[in-house]
């Protein structure tokens, strides 16, 4: 039976909704204030009245509790939805935001967060030393004394309490965050600034960080108005800093041809990927999901139907794309088709060499043994190719850039290059590629200066003048 307390003018009625998975009794309340000058008889019975009919709806689950603290939401909203509904990655992306996120927002009432407040949090975001994340790189002394152990990678990974793909980025020289580096460190037993060296001390968080907790927080409001916490979404009224966007970077024909040239000298397991990056503009996880069944080489064309991926919670697995226009069909070219006819000999004689030992997959790029690589391990590598040959400092990701490009470049329509990428639309497309559309506008010019040349143009002005002083 529910409880009716009188506080001034009004009444506050609780209701007692059995006991949470800790044995805590669960309340919900609502204050009720009758209309003025109402008889006292009157007040009594619409006070006993609404006390029934809001029990009754708390009994029947139809009252949601409105002082809801955003800790609490955010747990059912892990809960309930986002562990059932988004992917992998996004996943681990967003338990990494809500580690600044909630020492903010965490014990206010969801009801209560403003939007000036979201504001505000974005603007602190946009800082510079806002990060708190720092990340280390390995100096070639860890690299030494880590291959001295005379371990293996899982082996040295196990013992030092890391993943294997942190041990493998160190050894690359990519960025491992400052607790993996502590442990390598202590396990080594040498001071981790000997060891490596701070990489994001003092920095700013970059605006594609900032928008993903902006894309968050607004998901996790828009949630609680669908399900009747909250009336309205906060974040549709909060002003997040302007997002600045870098340029992609990319190579033009001389340094693709470089990289290429570069390969040569490189395991033939890491370089496969590169030319079908520069050749197709594949994403790095669409790369080391190929299979050879995605392939056909009478038709010539490549069909690309799933990502390799990695979070250090799963390791290395297979996952869906990352969006529906991400499954595409696209042409190869004959240089690319006869590269993968003699990658797919080698790889042959390389099973056939390993015997037993060659685990064997159906995928094109793979780890010596033959079994999925992890798409950090061909970052890592990369990354030390393009500074042991001396080439334009640029990322993995980059070469899709390349490609997108270079097609742009030579007069390939946008549609064109859009479908062959995946992308949603084509306004996707050319708000990426802004830069390289506005070149080939410019080589466009040229070019019409060059078909409408200055001595055919005279003639045709002058053929005019003649023609209008006739008429």
């Amino acid at each position: 039976m529910a409880n009716i307390t009188k506080r001034g003018n009004g009444y506050n009625i609780r209701v007692s909704c059995g006991f949470d998975g800790n044995g805590k009794r669960i309340f919900k309340s609502m204050t009720y204030k009758p209309p003025a000058n109402t008889p006292a008889k009157e007040v009594e019975r619409l006070v006993n009245k609404t006390a029934i009919e809001f029990e009754e709806r708390c009994l029947n689950g139809q009252v949601i509790d409105s002082g809801i603290r955003f800790r609490d939401f955010a747990e059912k909203w892990f809960k309930e939805y986002a562990e059932k509904q988004l992917r992998a990655t996004s996943l681990s992306r967003y338990n990494e935001l809500m580690k600044r996120i909630m020492p903010v927002f965490g014990n206010m009432k969801l009801k209560a967060i403003r939007p000036y407040q979201l504001t505000e949090f974005y603007n602190s975001l946009a800082e510079e030393g806002v990060r708190c994340d720092d990340k280390y790189v390995g100096r070639d002394t860890v690299v030494k004394l880590i291959k001295d152990t005379g371990m293996t990678q899982p082996q040295f990974a196990k013992a030092a309490g890391v993943g294997h793909s942190v041990v493998e980025s160190a050894l690359h020289g990519r960025n491992i965050a400052s607790k993996s580096a502590q442990k390598i460190s202590d396990y080594l037993g040498k001071p981790i600034d000997k060891l490596f060296k701070c990489t994001t001390e003092g920095k700013r968080l970059a605006s594609r960080t900032i928008q993903y907790y902006q894309v968050i927080l607004s998901s996790m409001f828009s949630t609680a108005v669908e399900w009747e916490f909250l009336s309205e979404n906060p974040c549709e009224r909060a002003k997040p800093p302007r997002i600045i966007y870098k340029e992609s970077r990319y190579l033009d024909e001389d340094g693709a041809a470089a990289v290429m040239d570069a390969l040569g000298q490189e395991p033939y397991r890491y370089a496969i990927a590169i030319y079908i990056m520069l050749y197709t503009g594949l994403r790095r996880g669409e790369v080391c999901g190929l299979e050879w069944s995605d392939i056909d080489f009478d038709k010539r064309i490549m069909s690309i139907n799933r990502n390799s991926l990695y979070i250090p919670e799963k390791g290395t697995f297979t996952d869906s794309l990352k969006t529906y226009s991400s499954s595409r069909v696209i042409n190869l070219s004959d240089d690319l088709i006869d590269i993968l006819n003699d990658y797919r000999t080698w790889q042959e004689e390389q099973a056939e060499m390993l015997g037993d030992k060659w685990i064997g997959s159906e995928r094109i790029v793979t780890r010596l043994d033959g079994s999925p690589i992890c798409p950090d391990t061909l970052s890592g590598w990369f990354y030390k190719f393009i500074r042991k040959n001396r080439l334009p400092q640029i990322s993995l990701h980059s070469l899709r850039h390349t490609h997108a490009t270079l097609l742009i470049a030579c007069g390939i329509s946008l549609k064109t290059v859009s479908a062959r990428l995946g992308h949603a639309s084509v306004s996707t497309t050319s708000n990426i590629y802004v830069h390289a559309i506005q070149s080939a506008n410019a080589a466009a010019a040229d070019a019409i200066n060059v078909a409408l040349s200055p001595h055919k143009a005279a003639k045709r002005a002058k053929k005019l003048r003649i023609n209008s002083s006739i008429a």
